[in-house]
């Protein structure tokens, strides 16, 4: 079925359906005649005439590190309700941490017919920069602050430094760390800083033996803490840059023969499902991940419908979770 048939079968003008399926004005007798049609025919419209008649393709392009990961799967998650509730589609594409790949996935959507991209990565360099300054649509940062962007972001710091603190406060002295690159703003350099200035606050001391910068799987929280337990068997807290890291931890602990919380309390970021099935439940700083998707979505959604570059930035909070560990 064509608008011509639709039209006619409403006794209405083809223009008149046009503007109908692109929610132009209508007379509301024009527009009750012409939705009969269109539901007792079955029509849809058809995606390659109004992405032509638009020049909107009506998808956006999504550039994730790592989709098996819980808290991008609930990013994910939070970007996908958005933009299927406006009516438009996803291109879903990870990158497993590979900054190359990032540079090629943003080149490649850059030059496919997406009408705005939403990004993610854990580092951003010269190259980086220079692809993004070279995007012909709009784009948004998700879980990193990143200069010239809009972007949607956590408060690292402050969720590291309230961890460190509870630790602090648990009377703790000997607190190690363990975190991630440092090429990392978020989740490594803002996490590992404010665990220093945390302690360097109440007077105690964060030499850098005390810091074991790793990966981010649970084998690598394993075995970081089996190396800092091995220069600093008189550690009495420790405080882990993720979830998944602490539960490492704590499976090295565990084995050490060591008391969890009675002899050295642990603590992470994120507030994931391992930390609250795991024996002791986790301590942890519940990080809104499926917001920061949902507020990336609307921001893009508000750039593109503009159609002019906002450099808006936009920090979440976060939420103390106290359980076992601590």
């Amino acid at each position: 079925m064509t608008i011509t048939e639709i039209a006619r079968l409403a006794e209405v003008s083809v223009s008149a359906v046009s503007r109908y399926l692109n929610q132009g004005y209508v007379s509301e007798e024009k527009a009750r005649r012409i939705k009969e049609v269109i539901e007792k025919n079955g029509y849809q419209p058809s995606k390659q005439a109004q992405s032509l008649r638009t020049k909107k393709s009506k998808v956006v392009g999504v550039i994730l590190p790592k989709i098996s990961s819980e808290s991008i799967a609930r990013m994910a998650s939070g970007i996908s309700q958005v933009l299927s509730d406006k009516g438009y589609q996803m291109l879903l594409t990870s990158t497993e941490n590979d900054p190359k790949k990032e540079i090629q996935y943003l080149q490649l959507l850059n030059h496919n017919p997406v009408d705005g991209i939403i990004f993610s990565a854990s580092v951003f360099d010269k190259a980086h920069r220079e692809v993004l300054q070279k995007l012909q649509v709009p784009v948004v940062i998700v879980s990193q602050r990143f200069e010239g962007c809009a972007c949607v972001y956590h408060d690292d710091y402050g969720a590291a430094a309230a961890m460190t603190q509870l630790l602090i406060a648990r009377g703790r002295k000997r607190i190690a760390h363990i975190g991630v690159t440092q090429k990392d703003e978020a989740a490594g350099r803002s996490r590992t800083r404010a665990y220093q200035d945390a302690l360097a606050g109440a007077g105690l001391l964060a030499p850098a033996s005390m810091i074991e910068e790793t990966g981010f799987t649970t084998d690598d929280g394993y075995e970081g803490m089996k190396r800092l337990w091995e220069r600093h068997p008189d550690l009495d807290g420790v405080f882990c840059a993720t979830d998944t890291l602490a539960v490492g931890a704590l499976e090295y602990l565990k084995e050490a023969g060591r008391k969890v919380p009675e002899e050295i309390s642990v603590t992470g970021i994120g507030h994931n499902r391992m930390s609250r099935v795991i024996t002791p439940k986790l301590t942890t700083a519940h990080l809104h991940y499926r917001t920061s998707g949902v507020e990336a979505a609307k921001m893009l959604l508000e750039m593109m419908e503009q159609e002019q570059t906002v450099e808006k930035q936009l920090k979440l909070g976060f939420e103390i979770v106290e359980a076992e560990s601590v």
